[in-house]
């Protein structure tokens, strides 16, 4: 009985003894020679010539290989500042021990395998959903995470105040959670429902951007109705409550629609009513932070209506690469109504440019924050991080490694749905965008243009007030 070689080569070498080789053996080596030679390009030991590609070809050649070369958003030039206050000293593993205090758990990540010490639950599944997070980006980036330790703080608002930590023998405890302000140095890392929401029913971010990427297209931009609309819950902060008051009444007009949102009627009502692609019928938008920053933020703003943005106090991983005037419009906090109003007045009278305003925010998100960038986000800050490190990370004996498949089976209903969608199946075809290097001249001129187009608006309100 023959081997397989035996099998595929006795003819040929019978061929070529008798020096007459065969059709069906010049056919063999033919093949046999194209597969070598693909196997040869493909490890990129042969370049062919772009005459065997053809156009076709070609393209999807420089498609392949230009995200490569791509410099990532703008937001990302602020993941040198969020870690500015160990550039010098760097991070030992006292200063991640002193973050434990708040902390809802640690991640560790020691050759390409993720593991977690948890310490207390958090609200609602959010640390579930950000350990889930950050193990897809193991998966998507598999072999490339670096070595590391961290501590993640699950609640809203940061704790790592910037005026305990001055001088130069301060060591600010590294805290990693989903938004800070300009007195804190808490590190700021994409929030758990770019994975799913299952308490109230948002799906996986990749999921709800084709949503409302297609939501959008139901009613054109001049065809919407010509009001700010807002839905949310009112009762997180006293500053919502104060937007309410700003409602339509029979004795007064602010040219707003604004609707309590009670999630409790919601839910027994199988969320009917809360569709994010359902919601982008309005020409103008509202966005007001809750206790914190909200999460509602990158939905409103993938709406193509012109985000009416009310000024913040807390900022989360991508704001800081939006400008009033171009991705959104600015509302004065101390004077919602006549701030709310003067804008939608503007916009209405200037449908082009509103128009142009709405459609470029939305452009931002669905470009910028899709989920593949959201991935290099995470991927350039837990490298830059780890270059600070002045330790060797290990993993604790109490520490958990997180598989997939153990967090999918422990899961149920909607939590379990929202793992297997937003599950990572394959590595990204692509390495991470290029992080741009720490330019604190950029980050100022970005700050003046912000604060020019503030100004602007403030001018513009004044001198209506005036009129």
């Amino acid at each position: 009985m023959k081997t397989p070689p035996q099998i595929f080569c006795s003819r040929s070498w019978r061929s070529f003894d008798n020096n007459h080789p065969t059709f069906r053996t010049t056919v063999v080596l033919i093949f046999s020679f194209l597969l070598l030679l693909g196997l040869f390009v493909r490890i990129g030991w042969v370049k062919p010539p772009i005459y065997w590609r053809g156009k076709a070809m070609a393209e999807h050649r420089s498609n392949l290989y230009r995200p490569s070369n791509a410099t990532c958003p703008p937001h990302f030039r602020w993941i040198h500042e969020d870690l500015r206050p160990w550039r010098n000293k760097g991070i030992t593993k006292k200063m991640v021990e002193g973050a434990r205090k708040t902390a809802n758990f640690k991640v560790i990540i020691v050759d390409g395998r993720v593991y977690v010490e948890k310490y207390k639950g958090s609200i609602q599944t959010r640390d579930l959903f950000t350990m889930w997070g950050i193990l897809q980006l193991a998966r998507w980036y598999p072999g490339k995470l670096p070595d590391l330790e961290l501590m993640f703080d699950c609640d809203d608002r940061p704790v790592v105040r910037s005026k305990d930590f001055s001088g130069p023998l301060a060591d600010p405890p590294p805290l990693f959670r989903y938004c800070s302000d300009d007195s804190s140095l808490d590190i700021v890392f994409p929030d758990w429902s770019f994975w799913g929401w299952a308490e109230i029913n948002i799906k996986p971010w990749r999921k709800v951007l084709e949503d409302i990427k297609e939501g959008n297209k139901r009613t054109k931009w001049k065809e919407r109705v010509p009001f700010a609309y807002w839905k949310g819950n009112p009762h997180v902060d006293p500053s919502r409550g104060d937007l309410l008051k700003c409602n339509l009444t029979q004795h007064q007009n602010w040219d707003t629609l604004l609707y309590p949102q009670d999630w409790d009627k919601e839910s027994k009502e199988g969320y009917k009513q809360s569709n994010l692609e359902d919601q982008c019928t309005h020409r103008y938008k509202i966005y007001i932070e809750g206790w914190a920053w909200s999460v509602s933020e990158k939905y409103i703003m993938s709406c193509d209506s012109m985000t009416l943005y009310v000024k913040p106090r807390f900022f989360d991983f991508f704001i800081r690469g939006m400008l009033p005037l171009e991705h959104f419009w600015p509302i004065n906090d101390r004077s919602k109504c006549s701030s709310l109003k003067f804008a939608v007045e503007w916009g209405n009278n200037h449908t082009n440019q509103a128009q142009a305003i709405g459609e470029d925010g939305s452009k931002y998100l669905q470009e910028n924050v899709k989920m593949e960038l959201v991935y290099d986000y995470m991927f350039h800050l837990l490298n830059e991080y780890s270059k600070l490190l002045k330790f060797r990370p290990s993993v604790p004996a109490g520490a958990v490694e997180l598989r997939p498949e153990t967090m999918i089976a422990a899961a149920n209903g909607l939590h379990k749905k929202f793992m297997e969608d937003s599950l990572e199946k394959s590595r990204s075809k692509f390495e991470p965008c290029n992080l741009a290097p720490n330019d604190p001249t950029v980050l100022r001129e970005f700050e003046d243009k912000k604060l020019n187009a503030l100004k602007k608006v403030e001018i513009w309100e004044n001198e209506r007030k005036g009129n």
